[in-house]
């Protein structure tokens, strides 16, 4: 079966300036810090919640437009490629499609606003996360954009909850939380324990990047290994350059999750992104293996 997405031109589009002339005022939409994530499985473990996930379709297309994108509110677009109208005809969106600046930003004020009328409010700073309890169950509710964590101990009242949130958005109950932005989390109710963990995608960037099969290392970083700008190349080439900062990338969204151990390493590494030299990928090259980011 095909899917078809339409999406617009974003790129196109100004922020509006102090003379109030352009197509939208803002486009930060939050997420949950990996923190907070980690947070709600942790408070899950303690008082014995269930875990759902929830994936929203096609979320952006179900947001209300902000009262400040376009010209009053209004969003034209023209016809894509091979619709057979006139193509000086343009269109007046009703709802925000893939690649509006502040897509996101909208779906995220639509979600809230509905949460809210259930009467859940965000947790602290996090605006990204819920709380609201309902026949005497406490509810947690973490969303990073089309993806909901939500955790209750009671199974009923947590089943209603979600229900009602799939009668207002268009979306699917993928049942109790098994993988997760990357992440593989394992419980076990009986025994009041929550793993978590990211094998698939170290296996996958350990692939990429031709190291799956590479020397197993014993410790994040060479022995009285010292990273230094003298090392550093001020014209790196692109090959050379794309993959150390592909490493690094990589590697810094296992510290952020599951992997703190490696968060000094990758803090040196990090400090020659721009110029790295060849220790610099070496010591990259010496973290990229499979006993150090599989175990």
């Amino acid at each position: 079966m095909c899917k078809v997405r339409l999406v617009v031109q974003g790129q196109h589009m100004r922020r509006k300036g102090e003379d109030g002339v352009g197509d939208y005022d803002d486009v930060f939409s939050p997420v949950p810090a990996a923190s907070g994530f980690r947070t709600v499985l942790s408070l899950a473990t303690q008082h014995n919640m269930y875990t759902d996930h929830v994936d929203i379709s096609q979320a952006f297309v179900q947001g209300e437009l902000l009262p400040g994108d376009g010209h009053n509110g209004k969003v034209y677009i023209s016809a894509p490629p091979g619709y057979d109208k006139d193509p000086l005809y343009v269109h007046c969106l009703l709802k925000p499609l893939y690649s509006m600046p502040s897509a996101a930003r909208a779906w995220h004020t639509t979600m809230s606003a509905f949460l809210a009328k259930d009467r859940c409010a965000t947790v602290g700073f996090e605006k990204s996360m819920w709380t609201v309890t309902i026949d005497g169950a406490h509810i947690l509710l973490g969303a990073h954009i089309d993806d909901l964590v939500i955790a209750c101990a009671n199974r009923h009242v947590l089943d209603g909850f979600h229900a009602r949130l799939l009668d207002a958005f268009e979306g699917t109950y993928e049942g109790a939380l098994q993988h997760y932005l990357g992440c593989e989390v394992t419980r076990d109710m009986d025994k009041g324990t929550t793993y978590l963990s990211q094998t698939h995608y170290a296996e996958e960037f350990l692939r990429t990047y031709n190291f799956w099969n590479g020397p197993p290392r014993l410790t994040p970083m060479q022995p009285i290994t010292r990273l230094n700008k003298e090392d550093c190349d001020k014209n790196p080439p692109p090959d050379f350059h794309r993959r150390y900062c592909g490493i690094v990338g990589s590697i810094g969204y296992l510290v952020t999750i599951t992997r703190q151990d490696l968060a000094w390493a990758y803090s040196e590494l990090s400090k020659y992104v721009q110029f790295p030299g060849k220790n610099h990928m070496l010591a990259a090259e010496h973290l990229e293996s499979n006993n150090s980011l599989l175990s």
